[in-house]
């Protein structure tokens, strides 16, 4: 037997769904004997449920993107020197959500310094 000097990857054994031996495959039995005419007949149309959903139900159940943000960014073209593009490049991935966190503290700054000379 080839298969039994066949050496085989840890990683890549799945318990919950084992590699067919010919016993196995003696079982089977051909799609259409055992499942319904209705699933066949829903598969062949590109259904891929066992019964056909209306097209609000399979919208309803259609995750999209992400979670909506309560507060969702805005895409902004701006010119910046060099020299700071740089220096945020450097610092590696996110560099643009660091300047967006710099320019928040700036905006809570001057809006706490305005609203305490407002009192």
């Amino acid at each position: 037997m080839a298969d039994a000097k066949r050496k085989v990857k840890p990683e890549l054994i799945d318990d919950e769904n084992p590699e067919w031996k010919a016993r196995d495959f003696a079982r089977a039995r051909p799609a259409t004997e055992v499942l319904s005419k209705g699933f066949l007949e829903n598969w062949r149309k590109g259904g891929h449920t066992i019964k056909p959903v209306s097209d609000a139900e399979y919208e309803a159940s259609k995750r999209r993107g992400r979670p909506k943000s309560e507060k969702p960014k805005m895409p902004v073209t701006m010119r910046l020197d060099a020299d700071v593009v740089e220096f945020f490049r450097a610092t590696g991935a996110g560099w643009q959500t660091r300047i967006s966190a710099l320019l928040a503290a700036h905006v809570k700054r001057k809006t706490q310094s305005a609203s305490k000379r407002a009192r």
